[in-house]
């Protein structure tokens, strides 16, 4: 799955570094705030709550996305748009988050949009 799933150099990002409850905003807009992180090498992501923009569901970003992380400000920013987030595979529980085949259709459709 590639870089998809691991957080960049530049992005800020520490190691072992909580993300919960930081601001995620993308170029266009505030996208919600972190509610769960997974930190496992290969497969970070973070799961978002969007609050009322996209029905008051969560999405999963992986951590590929990311492209700031401002600690200060408590702030993730990612390169995706917020209806790019909006368009992509649709995250419904927890059990999405071990289930191989939607985290393969989860990082194709953020490489198909240049991640």
């Amino acid at each position: 799955m590639g870089t998809v799933w691991t957080f960049a150099q530049e992005s800020g990002y520490t190691p072992r570094q909580s993300l919960v409850g930081f601001t995620v905003e993308a170029a266009d807009g505030v996208i919600g705030h972190v509610d769960r992180q997974q930190d496992q090498t290969g497969m970070q992501h973070l799961v978002v709550d969007t609050g009322v923009w996209v029905f008051g569901r969560s999405v999963l970003i992986p951590a590929g996305a990311v492209t700031a992380i401002d600690t200060e400000a408590q702030t993730v920013r990612v390169a995706p748009s917020r209806e790019q987030i909006k368009a992509a595979p649709r995250f419904t529980t927890d059990s999405d988050t071990a289930d191989h085949d939607y985290l393969s259709a989860v990082g194709e459709y953020y490489l198909s949009i240049g991640l």
